[in-house]
């Protein structure tokens, strides 16, 4: 037992190292992670009492809890054995399909990423980009029932809607978005899983995948966890309000009870900009069909302005956020509601608190005068119709109170969308399209957007 074995060197070495990397996995990795996870649970619980809707549990989980959590849910299950039989593949073959879907659907958010990156990022991208303006703010994230879950409801203008909205409910609430394939390139898909969003792909079909889809969404809604959807779906083409795909929606009404469950509450949000960097992508798109964004067209378009953004010479206008009235999925439901009632009104709501912001505006008011308008003039249909606008909180002290055509004119004048010669402002041919995107999220009369519904009888107790 006590006898010397003389062993070569290199092998001597490789016991070495086995033995370090049994030590450090049975003894020193898991002190570390321990050590490492209470210094996380004391940040979240200080972070927490900042925030007016803590971060839920369910999102501290780990990422691989949450997927075989779902994966082996009784509604899951039921999806894969009707899947197999439908496919006629064993539940096996079934049951690997649906831990695919899962692993891609289901994120793995972290606090540090979200608040010491994403939301750090979004906020000096935005204000390098844009003034921000936070136009009619009825109703505040705080103001809701803490026991109810959040979504907020949003037209989708921009693909600079997820950065500006999270910035700006970053000191209120973390949001967790539904987010398209666009999002799983590389190495974007690690920065949005890692921000709470998850996948959906929009040309997968079968019940399957919709099962699990469906059986996360409705998780996240019994766990409280703040979800943020576009029921358009993707972008606007034409700059209306698009009409509602009822899909997320539809997965947050069913299994919905009214009586013992949470209540969700869904908060409107109006987004506008004085440039959408999409536009003339947007335009150029076929109004039916796929539409996949032309980013060489997009880029094209936007760096030539970039260097004198980054300088702090110009800015590409404002860009306006309008929370609308919120509407209770509980009170909907009792009121005798079906969930395409439920978005269509929501969709009204979205349109209603649309802001209004100078390039609309000055678009709407020249695509009106086609053979062009006296500046003068159109100073004037400008205040008097900015006016109707009520005066709204400013993001920052430096923004001038009160809208001017002037701002408006700057940004279309930069991008060579207009004329000015003897004191008359003209359109040339070629820029109206662009013109009559913006226009079209300018209200008509009213605060609400041509042909969307309007508030029924049926959810007038449902707010």
């Amino acid at each position: 037992m006590t006898e010397t074995i003389a062993v070569p060197l290199w092998l001597f070495g490789l016991v070495i190292l086995f033995a370090a990397v049994t030590f450090a996995s049975h003894f020193l990795f898991p002190s570390v992670r321990w050590f490492i996870r209470r210094r996380f649970e004391r940040a979240v619980a200080r972070l927490n009492t900042k925030l007016a809707r803590p971060i839920e549990p369910f999102k501290l989980m780990r990422r691989t809890d949450n997927i075989n959590r779902l994966l082996y849910d009784p509604q899951v299950m039921e999806a894969v054995v009707a899947y197999a039989k439908a496919e006629g593949v064993r539940e096996d073959v079934a049951f690997e399909k649906a831990r695919r879907y899962a692993r891609e659907i289901v994120p793995g958010f972290s606090t540090a990423t979200y608040f010491g990156f994403a939301i750090r990022v979004g906020r000096w991208l935005t204000r390098a980009l844009y003034r921000v303006r936070i136009e009619r703010v009825d109703v505040s994230v705080a103001g809701i029932d803490p026991d109810a879950t959040v979504v907020f409801v949003m037209n989708h203008r921009s693909n600079m809607d997820y950065v500006l909205v999270t910035w700006l409910v970053a000191e209120n609430t973390t949001l967790s978005y539904a987010v398209g394939e666009w999002a799983r390139i590389w190495p974007l898909n690690w920065l949005v899983r890692a921000s709470g969003a998850y996948f959906i792909r929009r040309r997968e079909l079968n019940p399957l995948y919709r099962g699990v889809l469906a059986r996360y969404v409705q998780m996240a809604r019994e766990a409280k966890v703040t979800q943020a959807i576009f029921p358009e779906g993707g972008l606007s083409r034409s700059g209306h309000l698009g009409p509602p795909k009822l899909g997320l929606l539809s997965y947050l009404w069913d299994g919905f009870d009214p009586e013992t469950g949470s209540d969700v509450v869904f908060l409107p949000v109006g987004l506008n900009y004085d440039r959408v960097f999409e536009d003339a992508s947007l335009v150029a798109a076929r109004p039916e069909g796929r539409f996949k964004l032309a980013w060489g067209r997009v880029l094209g378009a936007v760096l030539p302005e970039v260097w004198p953004i980054l300088r702090g010479r110009q800015r590409f206008g404002y860009a306006g956020v309008s929370f609308g009235a919120p509407l209770s999925m509980r009170a909907a439901y009792l009121a005798g509601g079906t969930v395409e009632d439920l978005g269509h009104e929501l969709m009204a709501r979205v349109g209603a608190a649309v802001p209004l912001l100078p390039v609309p505006l000055v678009a709407d008011i020249l695509l009106a005068h086609p053979d062009g308008i006296a500046r003068e003039t159109l100073d004037r249909l400008f205040a008097e119709r900015s006016a109707v606008q009520p005066a709204s909180p400013l993001t920052e002290d430096s923004l001038p109170p009160d809208l001017r055509a002037e701002d408006g004119l700057k940004v279309l004048r930069r991008r060579g969308l207009v004329e000015e010669a003897e004191g008359r402002v003209t359109v040339p041919s070629a820029a109206v399209q662009i013109l009559e995107y913006y226009a079209h999220t300018v209200p008509k009369g009213s605060q609400t957007p041509p042909n969307a519904p309007v508030e029924t009888e049926k959810f007038a107790a449902a707010t």
